[in-house]
């Protein structure tokens, strides 16, 4: 796999392991739990025998139960069990914190005059945002990270964990999928990034279950031979849950314009990618429920700008980030809060008709969305002649 950006910090660090120019201590900077775990991962298979790790691994915890002075004390003195020690160390924010920690500081820059050679020290500050340009920190993490490279960073070498690229992202997501003897058309790749915001931990697990899926036998998942061992946009939109989810707000796109065919094409596409087929019609009432639900309180909010949104949303009833701008668009479409409630009142009847039993629950949802994308009929009063035979 070629170099990319992104990961650069964390493969040079890698390749500092067990080599001359290894520090004998790192800040890891930034919350990009995936960068995270690669340089742990390394770390441990480089330095710590899986035989001795009882013995030579500590995870610390800065706080009320375990000081910088006791952490410090630990890697200055040698294990009789063990010749080399790492040492992580978590909790860094309490170092940086209220007062001055004069002691705390000096005790560190004594050690490091004459740190034990047999033992590496891991700070970890992951109270710490660093975005894909360091240039576009918050004001907030960018005074914490400069107060982090004026202490620690005269002392241990920085290992800066930014959010990853998209352009990266995609790119390792094709890498890792050659390196498994699998093939990752460049689209799927775009899209399961793209789907899942960018966040590595999770684009990882999602590719773990797609490599599996497109290796498993052909008998197994019903893949014909010349889709074997191949990762396509159709894959992704089958076996990723966000990746059905951006074709239900493709979905709403279509209703909240009154495109009828459009969104009875989205629908079909919604239910031959779903591994239910119809069976899993209740799951797509669901979401386009609580989708509607979710323009309802933008609509009465009159949030126009995606970063007021996660003050009116609370946390669980949160659409992914690459939806923000969309559904805020969509609300605004409907004129009116009795539009949105008139929707949320189909789909509800529409799930009572489906828990009944029907024989087809494919025309339910059919009926459904020709409604919903369906412009209420309105008296000569001015009121939806619908709205009152719906309440």
């Amino acid at each position: 796999m070629p170099p990319l950006r992104s990961f650069a910090s964390t493969d040079r660090f890698l390749s500092q392991l067990g080599t001359a120019e290894m520090r004998q201590a790192y800040v890891l900077i930034g919350d990009e739990a995936f960068l995270y775990e690669r340089a742990r991962k390394g770390v441990l298979e480089n330095l710590v025998p899986g035989e001795l790790r009882d013995f030579c691994l500590h995870d610390l915890e800065l706080g009320s139960e375990t000081s910088i002075f006791e952490a410090l004390d630990l890697a200055q003195t040698p294990s009789l069990m063990a010749p080399f020690q790492v040492i992580f160390v978590r909790g860094l924010k309490t170092l940086y914190g209220r007062g001055a920690k004069k002691d705390e500081f000096a005790a560190l820059e004594r050690y490091f005059q004459s740190p034990n050679p047999q033992a590496l020290i891991l700070f970890v500050a992951d109270h710490l945002t660093l975005p894909t340009d360091l240039r576009r920190m918050e004001r907030d993490d960018k005074d914490r990270y400069e107060r982090i490279r004026e202490t620690l960073g005269e002392w241990c070498g920085t290992v800066e964990l930014q959010k990853v690229e998209e352009g990266d992202a995609a790119r390792w997501v094709i890498g890792t999928a050659d390196d498994r003897g699998v093939k990752c058309d460049p689209e799927a790749a775009r899209e399961l990034v793209d789907s899942l915001a960018v966040d590595m931990m999770l684009i990882s697990s999602e590719l773990e279950k797609l490599l599996l899926y497109v290796s498993a036998p052909v008998r197994e998942n019903n893949l014909d031979a010349e889709h074997f061992g191949r990762i396509t946009l159709g894959d992704v939109e089958t076996m990723v849950l966000a990746a059905k989810q951006r074709s239900l707000y493709e979905l709403t796109d279509a209703l909240s314009q009154r495109d009828r065919p459009r969104a009875l094409s989205l629908l079909h596409g919604l239910l031959h990618a779903s591994d239910g087929g119809e069976d899993s019609a209740i799951g797509h009432l669901y979401m386009l429920a609580k989708t509607y639900r979710q323009m309802l309180i933008i609509h009465e909010k009159n949030v126009r700008d995606s970063r007021a949104i996660w003050q009116v949303l609370w946390q669980g009833f949160r659409m992914p980030p690459f939806a923000a701008d969309v559904l805020i668009q969509q609300a605004r479409r409907y004129k009116t809060r009795r539009e949105i409630s008139r929707a949320l009142r189909l789909i509800a009847r529409a799930d009572l008709e489906l828990r009944s039993g029907p024989v087809d629950k494919t025309l339910v949802l059919e009926r459904l969305v020709l409604d919903l994308a369906t412009e209420p009929r309105v008296n000569a009063y001015g009121e939806s002649s619908q709205f009152a035979l719906e309440i």
